[in-house]
């Protein structure tokens, strides 16, 4: 159906079976009960949309100017023009020669268009492709205008399907690349005008992820980069608020990283417009998970201006964003001393307390990468840090629950801390958190566990009687590996206790470890083999262990040190049995393991010489053996 077709059907009243017009059914609240009730507004515009349907193109723009001079913001202005068929008229006219009817019908559609029923009806009408199709306009009025259309409308799937299935993302790109001379700020005010719509326009259309694939696919984001050197900042604003939404991309992020924007993040930091700040710190926030990032950030002295905006603690949203990218920078230790420099951890946990939980998800993220250093964890119990932390435990959010026990776990690594932690009960919470829906949450308090039983003066505080145990060995049937991973650390923590080791024999740990042996992950294998090393110093286990043997003889051809380092302590607990002794020969583990004696670690170096000793006083006995039982069969 065309656009002069769809006018022409819908420009008909329609009537309801209660004899009321459907158009008085849908009148928008708070309007008069009856027509005879409205405003002399309503009547006025209702006159001139009668007339601009007779009139000819120099009369049709008197009456669109005269129609502007209304609030057409107001409910009246909006129903009278529905009620005489005033948005069919309107889409009409866009399809005419005249620009300056074009451009009058569009300043209106502009102001209605965030009307339900209105954005309706122009959709209905195929007037939005009509509005992108514009966008293609030699006349720069008419392409801003459309794009302002579109970033009105751009609030339900319809429209942003419409707006991609008619190239309207490509569109509004190639307008912002139309205007080169933007980055230098020598364009004139149109151009500047037309671009930044043009860049409102797609951050309104950057909610779903195929728009966002959509700019990434027609280098939108190198694009909007060079756009940020840019001092207007009406264009900033939604440049980076575009950027921010396609940094949830992952294809967007590494255009991010790798086409020299951080450069410009880090310039707009220092910037005076708190929204300009906000918007780049959350973009560093979420491209950080990269070194690279981390690195430019730093490079660009982006961590020292990060830290500056924490004194904005009234702007909570530039607050939470400014701490989230200094937590992700974080993750690389050269950011972390270069941070320690001007940051102290006392200014971090200050911020703690009276916030919102966005701040606070973002702080103890923070704070927890601020514990690997030991000069911090030697100080955090002086300030309080610790019960400010477990004060936080209470929290339903999942990432803070992460991120509060990482802390916590990195707390534990520092004796001097174990006393206040074993003081407000933490191990127990732990244990509790094990049960957590969340398995990222069960694996972080699962890691945290291993400092706090590691330096525990008494592991069978730990035991929580059976509690603890049937948590444990539930979570190795896990689905998740990263669970499993942790809970494998967590038994060899555990069971250096001889009557927690009796428990976990008592609840089949035995079978349980052996049934993950074939794993080819480094981690798994590497903490699985200390768990099976730990649980071997029980003899009934020892000899239980006897299917593991093999696939630990194949864990010393791994290329991770650590994994051959853990099989090697696993076959030497293992070598005090007979029959495992017996595999090991049989697998050829005794020339690798003469490998390892020359080893640089002297624990590793003992081990893989007491397992070939066990191996060789085996075949020395056997041999032994058939020595005499062939004496005694001699004549």
């Amino acid at each position: 159906m065309s656009v002069a077709e769809a006018s022409n059907k819908e420009a008909e009243v329609p009537v309801s079976s209660s004899g009321r017009l459907k158009n008085e059914e849908q009148q928008p609240k708070g309007c008069p009960d009856t027509i005879s009730d409205m405003p002399i507004e309503y009547w006025h515009i209702k006159k001139m949309i009668k007339n601009l349907k007779r009139a000819n193109e120099t009369a049709s723009l008197l009456y669109l100017v005269h129609i502007l001079d209304f609030n057409l913001n107001q409910e009246m202005c909006q129903k009278a023009l529905l009620d005489e068929g005033g948005v069919q008229i309107l889409c009409n006219l866009l399809d005419m020669n005249h620009t300056g009817c074009k451009i009058g019908s569009m300043k209106i559609l502009k102001e209605i268009c965030n009307n339900e029923q209105i954005h309706q009806t122009m959709l209905n009408m195929g007037a939005l492709q009509t509005i992108v199709n514009l966008l293609d306009s030699p006349v720069k009025d008419l392409k801003a205008l459309a794009a302002q259309i579109i970033g009105s409308m751009a609030k339900c799937h319809r429209t942003l399907s419409t707006v991609w299935q008619y190239g309207g993302i490509v569109k509004l790109v190639k307008l912002l690349d139309s205007v080169p001379q933007l980055a230098n700020d020598r364009g004139n005010e149109k151009d500047i005008e037309v671009a930044c719509c043009a860049a409102q326009a797609l951050w309104s259309c950057s909610v779903t992820a195929e728009n966002q694939e959509g700019i990434y696919s027609v280098r939108g984001i190198p694009l909007l980069g060079r756009l940020l050197e840019s001092s207007h900042v009406d264009l900033l604003i939604p440049v980076l608020e575009t950027m921010q939404k396609c940094a949830s991309e992952e294809s967007s992020r590494l255009a991010i990283q790798t086409e020299g924007v951080i450069k410009n993040l880090v310039k707009h930091l220092k910037s005076d417009n708190n929204d300009l700040q906000m918007l780049c710190a959350d973009i560093i926030f979420k491209c950080s998970e990269d070194k690279q990032t981390r690195d430019w950030v730093r490079h660009y002295n982006g961590l020292q201006h990060l830290v500056s905006l924490l004194d904005k603690t009234h702007n909570k949203q530039l607050l939470a964003a400014a701490v989230g990218a200094i937590w992700k920078c974080s993750l690389s230790m050269e950011n972390l001393i270069h941070l320690q420099e001007f940051l102290s951890l006392e200014t971090l946990l200050s911020l703690l307390t009276d916030q919102p939980e966005e701040v606070l998800v973002n702080v103890t993220g923070a704070v927890a990468e601020f514990l690997q250093l030991p000069t911090n964890r030697a100080a955090i119990h002086k300030c309080g840090g610790i019960k400010l932390l477990i004060s936080l435990f209470s929290s339903e959010n999942e990432v803070m629950l992460v991120n509060i026990t990482k802390s916590v776990g990195m707390c534990a690594i520092d004796e001097a801390n174990i006393e206040i932690i074993n003081q407000f009960h933490v191990v127990r919470q732990l244990w509790s958190l094990l049960k957590h829906p969340n398995v990222a949450v069960k694996a972080s308090a699962a890691w945290a566990l291993c400092p706090c039983m590691e330096n525990a003066k008494e592991l069978k505080e730990m035991r929580l009687i059976n509690f603890g145990v049937e948590i444990m060995i539930n979570l190795l049937n896990s689905p998740d590996h990263e669970v499993v991973v942790s809970i494998c650390a967590v038994v060899t923590k555990f069971a250096k206790d001889r009557d927690n080791l009796a428990l976990l024999s008592h609840h089949g740990i035995v079978p349980l470890l052996i049934k993950l042996k074939n794993t080819t992950d480094s981690r798994l294998r590497c903490h699985l083999a200390e768990a099976i090393s730990q649980c071997s110093m029980s003899d009934t286990n020892r000899a239980d262990f006897g299917e593991a043997v093999a696939p630990l003889v194949g864990y010393l051809k791994s290329k991770d040190r650590m994994v051959q380092h853990s099989a090697v302590m696993a076959l030497f607990q293992l070598s005090k049995n007979a029959r495992n002794c017996i595999t090991m020969y049989e697998n050829g583990l005794v020339k690798p393991l003469i490998n390892f004696m020359g080893s640089d670690d002297e624990e590793v170096q003992d081990a893989a010489a007491h397992c070939v000793r066990n191996i060789r006083m085996l075949a020395r006995a056997n041999r032994s053996g058939r020595t005499q039982a062939q004496t005694s069969k001699s004549p």
